[in-house]
């Protein structure tokens, strides 16, 4: 089963969020997980174990189905979104064919185990061989997801940090147009009454702003 045509993304068109990043780690992880499950259970399987032949075909299922959503575009994941990613799945790591190769070569064990085929001793003989370099691509992957999203992390304290200090600089424009305002407002006498009250409103707005502004600096850190 070639799991490598599933719609990739060419990139990311805008910052993902921490919960699609959250989304690919936690997949990039059982695949890891299932990975092994794969192995163990289609060891107990071969060894006669009941029930072990179904939980190795579940499991390699969730295996197909977090590599397929991990490269594909769809239900709000971004598929391969960066460099690192292609060149860890296509490119010099070959991740996809060799991910690939490990799902297709546990499904011929697990066939040939349940058919009790003479080759299935071959076969997982070759599946545990396997089994530790897949490792060390999914692990290797799974790093980049990690690395990813620190720096998706750092860029959106960036940005955010830059809106916040926007709206500071706003902020204290207001407060000059208040301070004048008060000054005009006070030279007016009776008639500047009115203006008086507004600009009193919209110091005690600037205000709150600093507040604001303080404390989302400090989440920004």
């Amino acid at each position: 089963m070639d799991m490598s045509t599933g719609g990739l993304a060419p990139a990311a068109s805008k910052p993902l969020s921490g919960e699609v990043f959250s989304a690919l780690i936690n997949l990039s992880g059982r695949r890891r997980f299932t990975s092994q499950r794969i192995v163990l259970y289609a060891l107990l399987a071969s060894q006669g174990q009941e029930g072990s032949a179904a939980t190795a075909q579940e499991a390699l299922s969730l295996f197909r189905g977090a590599h397929k959503s991990l490269l594909s575009e769809a239900d709000g994941l971004p598929g391969v979104f960066c460099p690192e990613l292609r060149e860890a799945y296509f490119g010099k790591l070959e991740g996809d064919k060799q991910i690939v190769a490990f799902a297709d070569l546990g499904e011929s064990t697990l066939k040939a185990i349940a058919q009790g085929a003479s080759q299935s001793a071959e076969l997982l003989a070759e599946l545990v061989r396997i089994t530790t370099p897949t490792l060390g691509i999914l692990n290797a992957i799974t790093g980049i997801y990690e690395e990813q999203a620190k720096q998706n992390a750092r860029l959106m304290r960036k940005q955010l940090r830059g809106v916040i200090t926007d709206i500071d600089t706003i902020n204290r424009q207001a407060r000059m147009v208040a301070f004048n305002a008060r000054i005009v407002a006070a030279r007016a006498g009776n008639a500047g009454k009115e203006f008086s009250v507004v600009a009193g409103v919209l110091s005690n707005i600037t205000g709150e702003i600093d507040e604001m502004v303080a404390a989302a600096l400090a989440a920004a850190g």
